[in-house]
């Protein structure tokens, strides 16, 4: 994210010209006398202007990411972002004062050419730490600490004996190694999916080590000409140029991929009761049609447990909806306590609550159904000074081919079966046991 390194030379560069000593016409940009040298093309990159707006660009960005922490705070990863951007543009401002100390005060050069470049390592890796931070995988202190001693150390010994070719290959390794960690966790396919804004700053990310190789590799073959103190060559200044530019891009990837947590945290809201964190109505319906759909497919039956909380209507009356709430929390808890990972619990509405089990037989899904029975008869609810038993009755059916897609039918036999056991005395449950579906149900009932 950091392009340039301590080891550049940032003091203000003598501009060059390209010149040829043909002679021609003056309007083809050529000398007016044969063997008279012409600027051929453009002067040579600035590489102090360049830093300059890496530092105006990752001063606005680092504002950016002020505002996003302090809007989202629940959003870890924006801290270490933003520390990112502002210490980046920290760390450049101090390597640029380099260009008011004379090249032969070597000590005074480990100052900004050190500490500077040592600021811009810890700053990508914070960056790194934040993308961590952003898919819930523990951050390490400790590897950070390392990357920023080896570049100290690094730089200050081939400061002392001026070798810049060396200063370029260390500073680059440690400003690739904690970008190519994060390229595992950016270009993962989480169910099959790798969202925009991760595919690019994964490919902003490969881009850039790239970069960082190939300006290793110019210094240490000499490509370009010479680098020393006092001159820097046209290749190593375009390099700073395209990293400057994958530098803010790479920002950009982080703020997609902010927006696309946001936006699927949006998503979740649209598919997820508030007050229990159960599935909503919306993603019930969903899922079931999902489940019809395959069962049609693979012939594979799976349940459906419908379910009523007993006598909620007088939990709100006489105690309060803050006992009522408390009541539809507590059996979301323990209901999905007894589920496995991939069956779905829904709350309809009210003290409605539906639950899908996938690849699941009639006789299974009563076992369930008992089972979330029984662990409701060991818990309670503080209503007024008032302990409140929990109990609630379940009707319980199963996919048949005669449902095939109408997944209302599947609902309307759990119901009928939810009726029943409501009928006949609460805290149990019914399971519809009829085949085909136009014949009367025979309904049992167990306690």
């Amino acid at each position: 994210m950091h392009p340039a390194s301590g080891e550049a030379d940032f003091r203000v560069i003598r501009d060059r010209e390209w010149v040829y000593a043909s002679g021609g016409d003056r309007s083809q940009g050529q000398g007016t006398r044969r063997g008279q040298p012409r600027t051929l093309g453009p002067r040579m990159l600035s590489v102090p202007t360049l830093w300059t707006i890496f530092i105006v660009n990752f001063v606005a960005i680092g504002t950016i990411w002020v505002h996003v922490a302090r809007s989202y705070p629940n959003l870890e990863a924006a801290r270490y972002w933003t520390a990112s951007a502002l210490l980046a543009a920290f760390g450049a401002a101090l390597a640029m004062s380099r260009g008011f100390i004379d090249p032969q005060h070597t000590t005074l050069l480990l100052i900004p050419l050190v500490i500077g470049g040592s600021i811009l390592i810890l700053a990508i890796c914070l960056a790194a730490m934040g993308i961590r931070q952003f898919y819930g995988v523990p951050v390490s202190w400790r590897s950070t600490a390392a990357m920023v001693g080896i570049n100290f150390f690094g730089l200050a010994y081939f400061v002392w004996d001026d070798n810049m070719m060396m200063r370029i290959v260390i500073y680059s390794a440690c400003q690739s190694v904690p970008i190519a960690m994060t390229l595992p966790l950016l270009l993962s396919r989480k169910n099959g999916n790798v969202h925009p804004g991760a595919r690019l700053a994964g490919w902003i990310a490969i881009l850039m080590i790239g970069v960082y190789a190939a300006r290793a590799v110019a210094a240490v073959t000499g490509v370009g000409g010479p680098v020393s103190l006092v001159d820097f060559n046209r290749v190593q200044a375009l390099f700073i140029l395209a990293l400057v530019f994958l530098s803010m891009m790479w920002n950009f990837g982080f703020l997609l991929m902010a927006i696309d947590r946001l936006r699927a945290e949006v998503a979740d809201l649209a598919m997820f009761d508030d007050l229990t964190g159960a599935a909503n109505r919306r993603q019930f319906l969903t899922r079931l049609n999902e489940e019809c759909a395959r069962s049609g497919r693979s012939g594979e039956a799976f349940a459906l447990l419908m379910i009523d909380l007993d006598e909620f209507k007088e939990v709100n009356d006489n105690h309060g909806h803050a006992a009522g709430d408390e009541c539809l929390r507590l059996f979301t808890r323990v209901a999905g306590n007894r589920l496995r990972t991939g069956d779905l619990l829904a709350r309809m509405g009210g003290d409605e609550f539906c639950v899908v089990l996938p690849s699941t037989t009639l006789r299974e899904g009563a076992m369930v159904a008992r089972h979330i029975l029984e662990a409701c008869q060991n818990e309670a609810v503080q209503g007024n000074g008032v302990s409140l038993a929990l109990s609630a009755s379940i009707g319980v059916a199963q996919w048949r081919p005669e449902i095939g897609l109408h997944a209302e039918r599947l609902i309307a036999a759990a119901d009928r079966a939810l009726y029943t056991a409501k009928n006949d005395g609460k805290n149990g449950y019914a399971v519809f046991d009829v085949t085909p579906l136009e014949s009367e149900p025979v309904l049992r009932k167990s306690a």
